[in-house]
């Protein structure tokens, strides 16, 4: 699964987090100025930033693109040297590339937020004066829409390349398994786990891959704004006045959700397995029976789609309780942010673009946090897909 595309995967994923950690510190200890040694505008790292299109190719924007480039091409040069693998182009290369557009999309989401603030600030002043200049409105959409189509067009070329990437990540694993055909070639499935698993495990562990190293982005971009603005909601329903109220609020809620849709789904996951297994073998018979007289009796196919009806109605039972458990959260997650609001705007000590700006960056957080409520159901399509291509390249290491 991951030998086949990434080079020496044990090592490779150990040093990528290693590696992330290094630069990750280095940028927030000072990196950030570290532009002013070869040509960067002095104090750039501290000018704030303009709310608008312009600044994703300020000095700022411009020297972390530069700082992203040369670690990923350090990064790569090592493991060119370490372990030469032929699809590391893809997979080295091809991976920060989704990272750096995971990277701007939540920049996209930074100032998006930032620009809520004054533009339903001054809404709210031309509602409660008696009205304003009508192209302050318009400037304020522009900027808006401007922000927006870079969003669309970075997202645009980002959906078009994982396509590509996922294909040779398929392709990897597909020239793999067809090199060792003649041992897997007798494992149950194995046609479908060659076929559909190998697409199916690509596809799901990059669409996983990815929300989680945007949650984990949108918390480092996010997080020190919801700090900050936790000094405007200094009390929350039913706890009281407590220090960084909105942050212990989302990460409750979130702890709560995950514990409680885990308890919910433990046993999805090896039905899911199960599911798969006895379509497999109720499939394998039917192609046996298109070539062979003795083979696909309806005795057989009988006990087999017994089989297969007997786990899909087990499916249907346990789905039945964890969607309603889910789809209750889900509901009550919509309200929950406006909720922790409600004393402070009791308190009449929230304006309408404090209110947009706060519930923003309160929802990216704890959706963030959210992470594994979000993925849940996808992370037991993974598990099992995950458990039938183990099974499967378990042939490859018996002796």
């Amino acid at each position: 699964m991951f030998k086949s595309f990434f080079p020496n995967p044990k090592w490779f994923f150990g040093s990528l987090l290693i590696w992330f950690i290094i630069n990750l510190v280095l940028w927030y200890s000072g990196g950030k100025s570290w532009g002013e040694f070869i040509g960067f505008p002095q104090a750039y790292a501290t000018t704030e930033l303009p709310i608008n299109v312009t600044r994703f190719w300020s000095a700022q924007f411009l020297w972390f693109y530069l700082w992203f480039f040369v670690s990923t091409a350090l990064f790569a040069a090592f493991w060119k040297w370490k372990s030469n693998n032929k699809w590391q182009a893809w997979s080295v290369w091809g991976s920060a590339f989704i990272l750096f557009n995971v990277w701007f999309g939540v920049q996209v989401s930074v100032s998006l937020n930032a620009w809520y603030g004054p533009f339903w600030d001054m809404i709210q002043k031309m509602l409660s004066s008696g009205g304003g200049n009508i192209q302050d409105l318009y400037m304020g959409t522009l900027t808006f829409l401007l922000i927006a189509m870079v969003a669309v067009t970075v997202a645009v070329i980002n959906s078009f390349f994982v396509s590509h990437y996922i294909f040779r990540w398929r392709t990897a694993m597909n020239e793999y398994y067809t090199a060792h055909w003649g041992k897997l070639r007798h494992v149950e499935g194995a046609s479908q786990r060659v076929q559909e698993d190998t697409m199916r495990f690509a596809t799901t562990l990059e669409a996983l891959g990815v929300s989680f190293i945007k949650a984990i982005m949108i918390l480092i971009a996010f997080l020190p704004v919801l700090i900050q603005l936790s000094e405007r909601v200094p009390v929350l329903p039913i706890v009281g006045e407590i220090k960084y109220s909105l942050v212990w609020a989302a990460i409750g809620w979130a702890i709560f959700g995950t514990f409680l849709l885990m308890v919910v789904g433990i046993k999805l996951p090896g039905l899911e397995f199960n599911n798969q297994k006895v379509e497999a073998a109720y499939r394998k018979e039917l192609v046996y029976g298109e070539d062979y007289v003795d083979r696909a009796q309806p005795a057989t196919l009988k006990e087999l789609f017994q089989n297969v009806r007997k786990n899909y109605f087990r499916l249907y039972f346990h789905y039945a309780y964890f969607n309603m458990v889910s789809t209750w959260y889900a509901q009550l997650d919509i309200l929950f942010s406006l909720v922790v609001l409600f004393p402070s705007i009791a308190a009449g000590t929230m304006t309408l673009g404090l209110l947009n700006q706060i519930g923003n960056v309160f929802d990216k957080v704890r959706e963030s946090f959210q992470y594994l409520i979000s993925s849940w159901k996808t992370i037991i399509e993974l598990l099992s897909i995950h458990k039938r291509l183990k099974a499967f390249e378990s042939v490859l290491d018996e002796k």
